[in-house]
């Protein structure tokens, strides 16, 4: 398939949101965009029962459905004190209060764990940082199905940066890396056959490495100078494309409009 190149000059910008003169309890149908996406149910729909679905298929409808994913790059060190990069995608946040993250490590095969899966409860700690644009081959490099005990690093071009508290390395070219200790490992087992395929890992945040230059005055971090990367089905990676803020909404500041609102549409 012909693609185009990187668009480098393309960025990350705010816009307004898709429909904002949205009210309370108006149909999708009432927008020329909303009205298309109804249309495509006309195609009808496809039911997969899990128990009955190969499991590669389900992997494929997993993770090109669930998107955009963030990517966790994951950094983890044996006891024998070879160190370990790899990327995974099941991963998010869990809670702030403790910090805890979570990802998950699929197998290479039932009952084989990967090298990081083994590296995380050596007690040693491990990072995970942010993938960022331009070192996202880099980080890509490390998703290879190296022998037991290869050290990524050295295929990455990545540099290694000393942490606080833990003997894993981070990696100095993400602008967000955290340094973690294990809080909980889960074994995922199969509830009908028993395979162990995956490990679940909540990881206790300890240390946060933020670069200065992404942050705002509000100490937020700023999207258009970050440039995380997303990850989507199958080989396919995505960058962040314009982004929209919506408020939350307050029961206490909007309850005479939502009744409005409900009222005005139950008399259409």
């Amino acid at each position: 398939m012909s693609v185009p190149p990187f668009d480098s000059t393309a960025y990350s910008t705010y816009t307004q949101s898709p429909n904002p003169s949205w009210t309370y309890g108006q149909r999708i149908d009432t927008t020329p965009a909303g009205k298309d996406w109804v249309a495509g149910e006309s195609a009808g729909w496809k039911v997969y029962n899990t128990a009955e679905t190969d499991k590669t298929d389900i992997y494929k409808l997993l993770i090109s459905g669930i998107v955009p994913r963030p990517i966790a790059f994951v950094s983890t060190i044996s006891e024998e004190g070879v160190e370990n990069l790899a990327p995974f995608s099941w991963f998010n946040t869990v809670t702030n209060y403790p910090p805890i993250i979570s990802f998950a490590c699929n197998h290479s095969a039932p009952g084989r764990l990967k090298d990081t899966t083994t590296n995380l409860k050596n007690s040693q700690g491990f990072t995970v940082n942010i993938i960022s644009e331009p070192f996202v081959e880099n980080a890509n490099a490390t998703a290879i199905d190296a022998p037991p005990g290869f050290d990524e690093w050295t295929i990455s071009g990545l540099t290694k940066e000393k942490c606080v508290q833990i003997k894993a390395s981070r990696v100095k070219e993400s602008a967000f890396s955290m340094e973690c200790e294990l809080y909980k490992s889960i074994d995922i087992t199969h509830p009908v056959t028993g395979e162990h395929n995956s490990t679940l890992i909540l990881a206790h945040v300890k240390y946060i490495h933020v670069r200065k230059d992404v942050l705002t005055d509000k100490g937020v971090i700023d999207l258009t100078k970050f440039k995380p990367v997303a990850r989507l089905g199958d080989i396919s990676y995505a960058r962040i494309g314009d982004a929209y803020r919506i408020a939350r909404p307050s029961w206490a500041q909007e309850e005479t409009k939502i009744q409005d609102a409900l009222t005005t549409h139950a008399s259409l």
